[in-house]
């Protein structure tokens, strides 16, 4: 303050002591009257500069506070390109830059963390909503992903491809000229209700991921894929292990899954559009794969939009990226409250166990030591 008023004295002093322009006798009360109300309002002016630079630099340790305090659930909108893990990533860092995170301001506050993660993952190729957690809403993000989602998924016939999808490397192609709309709507009650399902090996390499933060990206992929392949297992042997060994590993065998609802919305060969409601644990890229089978031809995804996950849809709930700021998410968190049933009320209960958990999760833990790395603790 003592420095606003400072610099508007000084533009005070200056404007008067400027030789006035001459003015007629008669004008002489006006001109000084208009002199003295612009002078008066440059100095206002500086002083409002002055002092909105100074709350500036007062409120980060304030907006800090607000983040840590953060704890519920709430959506995002998942752009195609990146990995979920990635738009993570993307959104802590926005968060902590806005915040000024680690600061000089901080260093007396030892331990001080932020526990952010989000609860089934969208491939790149993949857009749509994405429930984070944030706080203790991390604890969350287990029960989150036991409801029901919805996709809307464009599948091409006649190709199949390594990864179940259009990212990857072709591997059969068959014809699909005979196939008609009816064909492919009348195969789709085979894949409603409580279905058995193959999942890909290339998505269960992800599926138990628990993603580390912070880290350079080659270090950051190296530990993504090993940690995801050594979570699993086959005869009492990691994947990890048997695949370094230069042996098959087949995803199987088959899992429940439900299908609420499931329905042809688009026909236009080789492309076909459907729209999809299902449990967790349940691969679209299966699906899809598996009506092409169903048909006697082979067929891959195209486009995958998840519109629906829980109570959170696309359209009314997931925030896009020039909306992830402090003050947007903690309106978000008291919107979609109201969404949660009472029983994923915010406590410290532990998650229940499930075999299906996604989850990634980080700690981010603030230290004294300027420049050093972030502590990191998985949960």
């Amino acid at each position: 303050m003592a420095a606003a008023e400072a610099a508007a004295a000084v533009v005070l002093s200056s404007f008067l002591k400027a030789d006035p322009a001459p003015v007629p006798e008669s004008a002489g009360t006006a001109a000084a009257t208009a002199a003295t109300s612009s002078a008066m309002a440059a100095a206002a002016a500086v002083a409002a500069a002055a002092r909105t630079g100074s709350e500036a630099r007062v409120s980060k340790p304030a907006l800090a506070t607000k983040l840590l305090s953060l704890s519920g659930v709430f959506a995002v909108h998942k752009p195609k390109g990146p990995t979920s893990a990635e738009l993570l990533n993307r959104l802590k860092e926005k968060l902590l830059a806005e915040a000024g995170m680690p600061s000089p301001e901080w260093t007396k506050r030892k331990k001080q963390t932020l526990k952010i993660g989000h609860g089934g993952t969208l491939d790149s190729a993949a857009r749509g909503v994405l429930v984070v957690g944030i706080g203790r809403g991390t604890k969350m993000l287990t029960s989150m992903l036991s409801g029901s989602k919805r996709y809307v998924a464009i599948g091409e016939l006649g190709k199949a491809t390594d990864t179940l999808d259009s990212t990857g490397n072709v591997t059969e192609e068959k014809p699909y000229d005979k196939i008609t709309q009816e064909d492919i709507e009348s195969i789709l009650q085979k894949f409603t209700g409580n279905i058995m399902q193959v999942p890909p090996l290339i998505i269960l390499s992800r599926f138990l991921n628990l993603s580390l933060f912070l880290l350079p990206s080659s270090l950051f992929v190296s530990l993504f894929y090993f940690a995801s392949y050594s979570a699993l297992k086959k005869d009492g042997q990691r994947l990890s292990t048997l695949m370094k060994r230069g042996e098959v590993v087949e995803a199987k065998p088959a899992r429940p899954v439900t299908v609420y609802s499931l329905s042809l919305q688009k026909f236009q060969p080789p492309f076909f559009t459907l729209d999809v409601e299902c449990g967790g644990g349940f691969y679209i890229r299966s699906l899809v794969s598996d009506i092409g089978k169903e048909l006697s031809s082979c067929a891959n995804v195209l486009e995958l939009t998840r519109t629906k996950q829980g109570p959170f849809t696309l359209e009314e709930h997931a925030l896009p990226e020039d909306k992830w700021t402090i003050d947007d998410i903690a309106q978000s968190l008291q919107r979609c409250s109201s969404l949660l049933p009472a029983e994923l009320a915010l406590k410290k209960s532990k998650p229940e166990e499930s075999n299906e958990q996604v989850l990634s999760c980080e700690c981010i833990t603030l230290n004294e030591t300027k420049g050093e790395d972030d502590v990191i603790k998985t949960l």
